[in-house]
């Protein structure tokens, strides 16, 4: 039943992401933006056959591949992604056609890192999936806030000397 549950938890937040990185979003700086990729870690990290006891080696190499993967992921898709400043300050993103690729491959890799596992006959759970999704989203969001912190003004801009003050209208001499 936990598989199920972890399949479950990964379909929804894959879903999630996969449909709001396409629309405009703000970027928190905050510290907030790690929550969602530590509580998928610590529930990825819970399930007791992460590794596969009978070939503990493999089951090893290929989790650290599968994380490998996931922080790849998650910086491609973060230095893909467009940002920008709005005139209130406010920093958006919006993920571009590249970050798509980018998602793709990433799939596609992972797939291709469970059928090596299948093949080798490793003993698989989602818990290692899940993970890597943490660390893929973690990534992607630090990343995120990091480039988003770079665009706002390290000090706010004060009033300038005559600022308020009426401006003189010029008139064309004919």
């Amino acid at each position: 039943m936990p598989g199920l549950v972890n399949a479950m938890v990964i379909g929804a937040v894959v879903l999630l992401v996969v449909v709001r990185q396409f629309r405009p979003s703000r970027i928190d700086t905050d510290k907030r933006w790690c929550l969602v990729p530590v509580i998928l870690a610590v529930v990825a990290l819970r399930e007791p056959y992460i590794v596969d006891a009978r070939h503990q080696t493999a089951s090893v190499v290929l989790l650290a591949a599968e994380l490998l993967t996931g922080l790849a992921t998650g910086a491609a898709w973060a230095w893909t992604t467009r940002i920008w400043v709005e005139p209130d300050g406010g920093v958006w993103s919006r993920s571009t056609k590249m970050s798509g690729g980018v998602w793709a491959v990433g799939i596609g890799l992972r797939v291709g890192l469970f059928a090596l596992g299948a093949a080798v006959g490793l003993q698989q759970d989602s818990s290692a999936l899940l993970l890597a999704l943490a660390a893929t989203l973690l990534v992607r969001s630090g990343i995120l806030a990091w480039r988003a912190q770079s665009l706002r003004p390290a000090v706010a801009a004060g009033p300038a000397y005559g600022d308020g003050m009426p401006r003189p209208t010029w008139k064309e001499h004919v």
